[in-house]
């Protein structure tokens, strides 16, 4: 399976951003559902629907609005999705992943990962906040895999290494934002499964991922800083 999308094809969505837009965001953030009213706080926020974007996918799932928006967050460039794109959809993972390698061209050097999860770990509780320390992608032991086909270096080398995917100094930057938030919901840590869907899990598959050590789950590269 190729990568459907050529260098070029990101280098343009990227430089009509760029032509559009004075912001050069430093900080990407993916809004999971759920989630989209984190745009809220971004001042002067400057919005673009998905459908005037050159190559972008079409946001399917109700309450993901299918918009990008830029903005200043605490003095900072930040771009959110506002609604992102699944493999139960029908898209292929090339889609899926297409607006991080743009970021990329962007400038982005942080990209933040959020999406409402269905708990495994029993001392996990609704509405509790759990930070990924590691991840385990399901559909990957099938040849589902983002990064398959030729691989292009300006984005990343062939065979990244995963022991340590997950920023450890961004998670450190989170838990002490909490303390100073007053720790009013918890926040946990744990390791992250990735299923394909759309149908939630089985109660045998539950416990078969809680055997494999995962705290949480959901259906559903570039050298960035990636926090979740």
């Amino acid at each position: 399976m190729e990568n459907e999308f050529t260098y070029e094809d990101y280098e343009t969505t990227a430089k009509w951003l760029l032509q559009h837009t004075e912001y050069r965001p430093q900080v990407a953030v993916i809004c999971g559902s759920g989630l989209g009213g984190l745009t809220a706080h971004l001042k002067e926020a400057q919005i673009f629907d998905y459908n005037e974007i050159p190559n972008f996918p079409q946001s399917t799932v109700q309450g993901h609005a299918g918009r990008l928006v830029f903005g200043l967050l605490n003095g900072r460039c930040c771009v959110m999705m506002q609604g992102r794109f699944h493999m139960y959809e029908g898209y292929s993972l090339s889609k899926v992943t297409f607006p991080v390698r743009v970021f990329h061209l962007l400038g982005v050097e942080t990209l933040v990962v959020t999406n409402a999860a269905g708990g495994l770990n029993p001392n996990f509780e609704v509405g509790d906040i759990m930070l990924i320390r590691d991840h385990i992608n399901l559909p990957g032991f099938c040849g589902q895999n983002p990064l398959r086909g030729p691989n292009d270096e300006r984005f990343g080398v062939r065979f990244p290494a995963m022991s340590d995917a997950y920023d450890r100094d961004m998670r450190q930057k989170a838990f002490s934002a909490w303390k100073q938030m007053g720790e009013q919901r918890k926040l946990q840590e744990g390791t992250y499964v990735m299923l394909a869907g759309p149908n939630f899990e089985t109660v045998a598959e539950s416990r078969l991922l809680k055997m494999l050590g995962a705290d949480a789950v959901v259906q559903g590269h570039a050298g960035r800083l990636v926090f979740g």
